[in-house]
């Protein structure tokens, strides 16, 4: 009898799989909320003072705020 073999989900993969992240959420997928913020305020003041000017400073709270939520997640940021 055939062993039905499920597709992996897009989303998860098993090199993330830890105890903080019991359901494998792949860096790319984690955070969503605090990822559209940021990548929100980027677009609009920039991602770093030395290119972009000190209004570049305004998404330093949302990079901190991204970055909690990737490390309670396991990562190494």
């Amino acid at each position: 009898m055939p062993v039905a073999i499920a597709a992996p989900d897009a989303q998860t993969s098993p090199k993330a799989v830890n105890p903080l992240n019991p359901k494998g959420i792949k860096p790319c997928c984690a955070c969503p909320d605090t990822k559209q913020a940021r990548d929100d305020c980027f677009l609009k003041f920039g991602h770093s003072v030395e290119e972009h000017g000190e209004s570049a400073k305004k998404c330093e709270d949302l990079v901190r705020q991204h970055r909690e939520c990737m490390a309670s997640l396991g990562f190494k940021v």
